[in-house]
């Protein structure tokens, strides 16, 4: 009996998706005899990549290894002109960071500038101790810490919150035009900002002369130590907040935007979406700004004290980088002056590793 092709035939078109009849009744799923293909195409494509691999790791082994001269100058001729840029830093902080170093041994001696730093007589902690026992060292240390204190405090946040804030602007217009405003004062000169602000608050100045608008009376304000810190850390703030707000606006840009889209998708509203996506995406970004804020926590810019305070501000305006100004140039006391910046200098390398440890642990995010 001969078998029927055109059936076979016929069901095939019919179900090409499920069997192929052949003489004898046999069938072969198509899809599954695809996919088969499919993989033993994969397979091979997986085994040429391993052989042209090995092969590469051979190639490797074989070549003898180049010279360290060469590689040198090899290097030197592709990124010559990254290597000339980096000099120019790299000879500042050898010229004014590293070689300048040498000069805390006046710290240790009664420098007198005609003997010389090796010719003047060793005196070891003979400065320290004065410095520690003095009557200015509780005032200046409390000073110093608590100036540090409110601008961490105030001012850290202050370009956070004012990126943000920007970063949710919708209008670009808008937004370029307070960014360029609030960049401005940072490139006033700081002789300038002080300038203004005597002007400002002087007895005849412009907030008196509005607060005499409604009745209240004349004060001096640069006279009087209670509104030193305020001024200080309030107009740093108005200068440094827009400049500072850079490098989060850059934090920001890198953000993923799905994770905002997701969010929306979950009902979050925008406060919530600032608080569980918008601050967690910059915070290894706030975190090294910390730990670099807080390896600082002793200096406080003497160009600035200088210019607003007075003796009768004496009390809370005086820092220890304006006594070692005033006892080490002013008063040419160069050996204890020294020892008191030296002091200051250790206390903020200390606080620097504390702080960048605490990150490490903590939140895995340091500076090294």
């Amino acid at each position: 009996m001969m078998p029927d092709y055109g059936a076979a035939v016929q069901f095939s078109i019919q179900k090409p998706s499920l069997v192929l009849s052949g003489i004898a009744g046999d069938s072969v799923d198509l899809r599954h005899a695809g996919s088969s293909i499919e993989m033993q195409d994969d397979a091979m494509i997986e085994e040429e990549k391993r052989l042209e691999q090995v092969k590469r790791i051979r190639r490797r082994r074989i070549q003898p290894e180049v010279p360290l001269g060469t590689r040198i100058r090899k290097d030197w001729n592709q990124y010559r002109f990254v290597y000339l840029i980096a000099l120019l830093g790299i000879a500042y902080y050898v010229v004014f960071c590293y070689l300048p170093m040498g000069g805390v041994l006046i710290a240790f001696e009664n420098y007198k500038p005609m003997r010389g730093i090796f010719g003047s007589e060793w005196v070891g902690l003979k400065y320290f101790n004065d410095f520690f026992r003095g009557h200015y060292f509780w005032r200046l240390m409390r000073n110093t810490v608590l100036l540090n204190a409110y601008d961490l405090v105030f001012g850290f946040p202050a370009p956070i919150v004012f990126a943000i804030l920007l970063n949710e602007l919708a209008g670009k217009t808008f937004k370029r035009l307070v960014q360029t405003v609030s960049y401005l004062p940072y490139f006033i000169s700081l002789v300038v900002i002080c300038g203004i602000l005597i002007d400002f608050l002087s007895l005849d100045g412009l907030l008196n002369q509005l607060a005499g608008l409604f009745g209240a009376t004349e004060t001096s304000f640069l006279l009087d130590p209670k509104y030193f810190r305020t001024i200080y850390v309030a107009s740093g703030i108005w200068q440094g907040m827009g400049y500072g707000a850079i490098i989060y606006l850059a934090a920001l840009a890198a953000v993923d935007v799905q994770l905002f889209d997701a969010a929306v998708v979950d009902g979050c509203n925008r406060f919530q979406r600032i608080l569980h996506v918008t601050i967690p995406g910059i915070m290894p970004t706030i975190l090294i700004m910390l730990i670099l804020r807080l390896g600082s926590m002793m200096n406080v810019g003497f160009e600035k004290i200088i210019l607003l305070y007075n003796p009768s501000t004496y009390e809370t305006a005086d820092v220890i980088s304006s006594f070692v100004y005033r006892y080490g140039l002013l008063q040419g006391n160069f050996s204890y002056s020294t020892a008191v910046g030296l002091f200051n200098s250790v206390i903020n390398f200390t606080l620097l590793i504390f702080v960048n440890n605490v990150s490490r642990r903590v939140n895995n995010v340091s500076l090294w």
